[in-house]
């Protein structure tokens, strides 16, 4: 945590938690899963060996860390001289001394933190002895793995868009499902919208979450103490906490980001916010009964995914 601080200070670059995002966690849930490997270890947790439930959480993680840190590389984010556009912008809007305090309270002090919560799980699944895998494990395990999948091609539908947007040429050797033929139109309105993005504005983010909470699922669906009658019900319910504060973070974050495009884009990004949900792909169609119910569906769509309107 100190570090991240010491750098950002040194180099002017705030980002340099987002530089380890990708693994840290990993980094967390590994020393849990293997800690029973450990000589120092409690008798108990030697002979139980590592934990299978923490083992498919870990495999999980891995596939999690591989696809951030190949989005990352690609992004450029790995560079030192590479910041968050966002910081920038946050940067001009408020005095220097303010952003610091930004800076040392949330950038590095509580995103840190966020990152290490996110190990506890794995934690809660080491600390109780929940019985082999059962059927529960396999589903989230199986929801971890299509989770995951979605959110890479989020991701490369995404990094398709911003390729066609500053080339000006649809790519061809873009991965499976984000060989979109984007239009002219879609380069002059700014922002991504079709495929996955059609049916939510951050369908990337909103895997990511569900993939946390997917995570914070195991210990909980394994729990003994879920039965209502029990004392202790609420206790395995704390596995839940760490990714529900990631969606909180993901939530304050989005509507800044939000901020910054509806700044640039005021008419289509407002329309593409009235039409498309901020995260949950089911509310999309309820949306557009909704604003047909209105009679404002037909100009909303106009607006999103064919020709953007004129800007003064």
């Amino acid at each position: 945590m100190a570090w991240t601080w010491v750098a950002s200070l040194a180099t002017g670059n705030v980002s340099q938690v987002d530089r380890v995002w990708t693994f840290l966690p990993l980094i967390y849930t590994s020393w849990f899963t293997f800690y029973p490997t450990l000589d120092s270890a409690p008798f108990l947790y030697r002979v139980h060996g590592v934990s299978s439930r923490a083992a498919m959480m870990f495999l999980l993680q891995s596939l999690w860390m591989l696809r951030l840190s190949y989005n990352t590389w690609r992004r450029g984010l790995f560079s030192l001289s590479e910041e968050d556009y966002r910081w920038a912008i946050l940067r001009r809007k408020v005095p220097a001394w303010l952003f610091q305090v930004i800076n040392l309270s949330f950038i590095v002090i509580i995103q840190n933190i966020i990152l290490f919560m996110l190990g506890l799980p794995t934690y809660r699944v080491l600390v109780e002895e929940n019985g082999p895998l059962s059927t529960p494990d396999y589903i989230l395990f199986s929801l971890g793995i299509v989770t995951l999948a979605l959110e890479f091609t989020a991701d490369n539908q995404q990094w398709s868009f911003h390729d066609f947007k500053s080339s000006g040429e649809v790519s061809g050797t873009q991965w499976p499902g984000a060989n979109i033929q984007w239009t002219e139109h879609d380069r002059k309105r700014g922002f991504a919208n079709r495929g996955l993005w059609a049916w939510s504005r951050h369908p990337n983010f909103a895997c990511e979450q569900t993939f946390w909470i997917i995570q914070s699922l195991f210990p909980v669906l394994a729990s003994n103490k879920l039965d209502p009658l029990s004392p202790d019900v609420v206790t395995p319910l704390w596995a839940l906490v760490p990714s529900l504060t990631l969606c909180m973070l993901f939530w304050a974050s989005t509507r800044f980001s939000e901020s910054i495009s509806l700044s640039k884009y005021p008419i289509e990004y407002s329309a593409y916010q009235a039409r498309v949900a901020m995260f949950v792909p089911f509310v999309t169609p309820a949306l557009k009964l909704y604003h047909s119910w209105r009679g404002d569906n037909e100009r909303l769509e106009r607006l999103i995914w064919e020709e953007p309107a004129k800007q003064d």
